[in-house]
């Protein structure tokens, strides 16, 4: 399913990646700091209230496995400049079409990569990032390369300390491949918490779940205030809740990896 970026006909400047039905991510090449899309908001509060709260200077390094139209590092860069990025985008065609329609401004510390999520990081040194967000889909599901205790693990190789690891992936109730995917998070984490609106966790609809993961504490708190406050709240599960949710899911693994669960109709992603 090759996705493309069109103009959004309701705002001048802004863009849309999409891939068959779904919409991919949203981009106003004037506002970076603008954020449309609701899961993309938990994702951009994750990183302000834990990585992009250290002083302007220091060195840090964000990485992201897919790219889509590069919202979220354009958003850090604006929001941080100097933040060192590098994006793998497996989609050559849509990097060049992002490129040209969408130009990242000058000097925006964003390198991306036409490669795979999972052999972008496997080609990063030990010590290497400060937060990674997993982002990526092939068409509407989340890779399976993605999705494993074995790739956790290369992620949890290449942290460095006080890092944090953000994903968002998308499920339906009783979220089968979710738990089996945060069962795989936890189990190189300190900590976790989990998000999405209201009406997914109901099992109303399918969606999308926020998974926020570090070494030490992280910010349940205010991260719970933001999301309720959002124009579709999202939930926080914090603490017990998570390991609840989980329950006995065990982690997927390369040797029986699954990609998650197609929408049955579109929905839109970022």
């Amino acid at each position: 399913m090759q996705a493309h970026v069109e103009a959004d006909p309701f705002h001048p400047g802004a863009f849309r990646v999409v891939a068959g039905l779904t919409s991919q991510s949203w981009v106003d090449t004037a506002d970076p700091l603008r954020i449309e899309f609701e899961y993309v908001q938990r994702v951009v509060e994750a990183l302000d209230a834990t990585v992009l709260t250290r002083p302007v200077g220091e060195p840090m390094r964000i990485v992201h496995l897919g790219g889509g139209g590069l919202t979220i590092p354009r958003y850090v860069a604006a929001r941080r400049p100097g933040t060192q990025q590098v994006v793998c985008e497996p989609d050559g065609d849509l990097v060049d079409e992002v490129r040209r329609l969408m130009p990242l401004p000058p000097r925006s510390g964003i390198r991306v990569r036409v490669t795979p999520g999972r052999e972008g990081l496997q080609a990063m040194p030990p010590n290497y990032f400060d937060a990674l967000v997993l982002d990526a889909f092939e068409g509407p599901r989340v890779p399976e390369s993605l999705a494993t205790a074995d790739f956790l693990d290369e992620v949890a190789a290449r942290r460095r300390p006080g890092a944090v690891f953000v994903a968002n992936v998308t499920d339906r109730a009783p979220f089968a491949w979710a738990r089996r995917f945060g069962a795989a998070v936890r189990d190189v984490h300190r900590s976790m918490l989990v998000s999405a609106e209201t009406a997914v966790w109901k099992g109303r609809r399918f969606g999308n779940l926020v998974f926020v993961a570090a070494d030490g504490p992280l910010p349940a708190t205010d991260l719970s205030r933001h999301a309720a406050r959002a124009a579709f709240p999202y939930r926080y599960l914090t603490g017990r809740e998570v390991a609840d949710w989980i329950g006995g899911a065990e982690p997927f693994s390369d040797a029986e990896p699954q990609p998650s669960p197609v929408p049955r109709r579109g929905t839109w992603f970022s």
